[in-house]
């Protein structure tokens, strides 16, 4: 199992508070594919297949490795336009981005009762390998393992706080990838 270092309070640091439950998914997007008993899914953008199964494991296999089994996830992957509107309400930024994350649980609340959920774009995921290189999936990986760290406490504000994100983020795309969790297209 991979440690990871947070507090019990690690809620408290959040850098971007949420303005919505697990349910402001029924608000963007259009359609719930996949849930199990604590992960939603849903996948309302065509461009880049996506296997839920596969995020699905993913996603456990997150939640196992840190000791979060039964905490409440929410993963949507989401067109450009979406995810522009989102990144505009919540952070006053027009902009498409790669991936926008809210926790759930207020600080006050009992802790991992909801973990948070997660907005990903794959086709900014696409237009990033299409000009840098690299795998596609590998990328979308990155920016789920970059959500669920940001769920976990960890900012990437200011330059100690990126470093740190890096690190993290390396650390468990390299476990992923040793257990073979990537995602999928199908």
């Amino acid at each position: 199992m991979v440690k990871t270092k947070k507090s019990p309070d690690f809620r408290k640091h959040l850098q971007h508070k949420p303005k919505k439950n697990l349910l402001m998914h029924l608000l963007f997007c259009e359609e719930k594919d996949w849930m199990t008993s604590s992960t939603t899914l849903s996948n309302s953008q065509k461009t880049i297949p996506i296997s839920l199964q596969s995020i699905d494991e993913i996603a456990n296999f997150l939640l196992h490795q840190n000791n979060l089994q039964g905490a409440m996830l929410g993963i949507h992957f989401v067109g450009k336009k979406k995810i522009s509107q989102l990144h505009e309400q919540f952070f006053n930024d027009p902009s498409p981005t790669d991936c926008i994350t809210f926790p759930c649980d207020s600080p006050d609340s009992p802790p991992c009762e909801c973990l948070g959920e997660i907005f990903i774009c794959p086709l900014i995921g696409k237009e990033y390998t299409e000009k840098n290189g690299g795998d596609l999936y590998e990328e979308i990986t990155l920016y789920l393992v970059h959500g669920f760290l940001h769920l976990l406490g960890y900012n990437d504000i200011l330059p100690h706080q990126q470093e740190e994100m890096r690190r993290q983020e390396k650390k468990w795309m390299q476990v992923l990838a040793k257990n073979n969790q990537i995602v999928k297209p199908y």
